[in-house]
């Protein structure tokens, strides 16, 4: 009974047990990849224009991505209290909306709408932040694939929560919104308590590859089931029994990840602290097996050791680095005892050690990737945000197709982002913004053929526009982790996503949509002479009835203006690049020697 106990403690404590909680987490835990199906039923009960549902979907955006609170929370208290603060903003903002919409309570203005959307939306910052925080502590030299893996359910939520409401066949859409409201809530108190970092077994282990290759195919498998089980759904009248059945097949693929503790457990893959170090313990773990205690270094004459050291040490394979760094550090020992160096602190971190948020704020690199993910993303997010507008434009009548096709290719994009940054940075020893760069490159070509409008290209643009927008989400969180550390990952993380709703504001909300309405007027009016009106109160103001615009000038040159702007992220990952190469060789550069 006694060994019966241990194994079902150790199972709960099973690092790879809280990945699969989280994951379980991200599944519902992505409710604004669900704006564009609770809108409908919003507008149409509250009589609003789609003006006025457009400026709940910038609350809906800026509630997604700025995650300060968070991210502060999540370094000031335990982690389930900022889940359980996201599953109360989750459950008030969207279960006050659902009162409104079912008319319970009285109809709020839109500001208060906006209030509420914003509250909604937020509480998935706190499911991100708790899930990424746990799980990349627990898999610290597999930050790629934890990090793409989660996203990818979150971008993946959408039509699983889809899927669920599908079977409860019910005709009343505001519905919907109470199943946003209460099921994300129920698995976050749920699993609350699990999600959070483990000790004593953090380090890589011989079963952690296969694994890994499990959960990519369970992935896989479910990203091809959804878009399968949802274009028959939307092609065929299916019976209710039928419907039944693909729910029931993609609650068993979701829970099919459980396997990998279970059979940890049992086979004691996962006890105990066996396994290989992470890097920065191998030095510790090498002077105690040579029974002899080196002498601590005092943190205050690195500064010293930085500057005496020469650069191409960085470059020596690991034992010659460690060699040529010791010789150097007890000959600043013997300096400082004789008075040659004065002892000084240093003035902050460097890279790949833990820096604040203001410690980031001042370093290049961290600009260099926060306005490449603006750029990169954002253009992204326009495409994501005007689909539909964009199909209709090219005389495509079903445009939903679209829109859960780039779903499937975001989250197919967040997993293939994890894995192939994964492999340049781990096998390869180079800067994980190569992929980001990639990514990058795929998305300006996606971009191109948007503007071009050739037939068919709506399917290629798609497909290279959600894989780059998903791997963004993947590479960059992990990217962070490297070059700024853990100890505040949570705050850094949730500063970064803030470059989300900017570029949306900017590139869609002004730029795609004054573009759009400028060649909407010229078609109505029948001349050339008005000017595109970029002003974001004329944006948000008004409650004229929306222009339409057919045809490929409708987005000829916003999607030339995104392809640019992908193409000047590229160059500003490229020189992240050039800038750290050094602190990915010194990461990962000990695996190789």
């Amino acid at each position: 009974m006694a060994h019966f106990r241990s194994r079902f403690s150790s199972f709960f404590t099973n690092r790879w047990f809280v990945f699969v909680a989280a994951m379980w987490v991200q599944s519902c835990g992505g409710v604004g990849y669900l704006f564009g199906s609770i809108s409908p039923a919003i507008k149409s009960s509250l009589n609003y224009n789609q003006r006025q549902v457009a400026v709940l979907g910038v609350a809906k955006d800026l509630g997604d991505s700025i995650g300060f609170l968070a991210g502060a929370i999540s370094e000031a208290a335990p982690l389930w209290v900022a889940m359980l603060i996201g599953a109360l903003q989750n459950l008030i903002g969207y279960g006050w909306v659902w009162l409104v919409v079912s008319g319970y309570v009285a109809t709020p203005p839109l500001w208060a709408m906006c209030i509420l959307i914003f509250v909604g939306n937020n509480g998935e910052t706190y499911f991100n932040t708790v899930a990424l925080v746990s799980c990349v502590q627990n898999f610290p030299k597999s930050r790629g694939p934890i990090v793409g893996i989660l996203k990818g359910f979150a971008g993946l939520s959408g039509a699983i929560l889809t899927q669920i409401y599908t079977l409860m066949h019910t005709d009343d859409h505001s519905t919907l919104i109470l199943m946003v409201a209460a099921v994300p809530t129920v698995v976050a108190l749920a699993m609350m308590f699990l999600v959070r970092p483990v000790g004593g077994h953090r380090q890589v282990r011989p079963t952690d590859n296969a694994s890994f290759i499990f959960v990519y195919c369970i992935c896989l498998v479910l990203a091809a089931y959804l878009m399968c089980v949802m274009l028959l759904e939307d092609l065929v009248d299916l019976s209710r029994l039928t419907i039944i059945i693909f729910t029931v097949v993609l609650g068993i693929l979701l829970l099919l990840p459980v396997a990998i503790p279970i059979f940890l457990t049992i086979s004691d893959g996962e006890s105990g602290t066996e396994g290989v170090p992470l890097l920065f313990e191998e030095g510790k773990q090498e002077a105690g097996k040579s029974g002899v205690k080196e002498p601590e270094i005092p943190e205050y004459i690195l500064s010293e050791l930085e500057e005496e050291k020469p650069k191409e040490v960085d470059l020596l394979p690991a034992s010659e680095r460690q060699r040529r760094i010791a010789q150097l550090q007890a000959k600043l020992f013997q300096a400082v005892a004789e008075g040659a160096v004065r002892i000084k602190r240093r003035r902050g971190p460097r890279r790949g050690e833990d820096f604040t948020l203001m410690q980031a704020l001042i370093k290049a690199d961290f600009w260099l990737l926060f306005f490449s993910l603006l750029l990169g993303a954002g253009s992204g997010l326009t495409v994501i945000d005007n689909l539909g507008q964009m199909s209709e434009s090219l005389g495509y009548n079903e445009a939903h197709i679209f829109v859960s096709m780039i779903s499937i290719w975001n989250f197919l994009g967040r997993i293939a982002g994890g894995y192939f940054s994964e492999i340049i940075t781990r096998d390869y020893a180079n800067p994980r913004p190569i992929a980001l760069a990639t990514a990058q490159i795929l998305m300006a070509i996606g971009h191109f053929f948007f503007a071009m409008a050739w037939p068919g290209t709506m399917y290629i643009g798609t497909l290279l526009i959600g894989l780059g927008y998903g791997a963004h989400w993947a590479i960059v969180p992990a990217a962070v982790s490297e070059l700024f550390g853990l100890k505040y990952f949570g705050t850094l993380y949730n500063f970064m996503t803030a470059a989300n709703p900017a570029g949306s504001l900017i590139f869609s909300g002004i730029i795609a949509s004054g573009i759009y309405d400028s060649e909407a007027a010229k078609q109505a009016k029948g001349h050339l002479n008005i000017k595109p009106n970029f002003s974001l109160f004329a944006w948000l103001g008004g409650d004229d009835e929306p222009l339409k615009c057919e045809g490929q000038i409708c987005f000829f040159l916003s999607s030339l203006i995104m392809a640019s702007f992908c193409i000047v992220a590229m160059i500003l990952s490229i020189i992240l690049v050039i800038r750290t190469k050094i602190v990915y060789k010194n990461l990962y550069g000990n695996s190789h020697t």
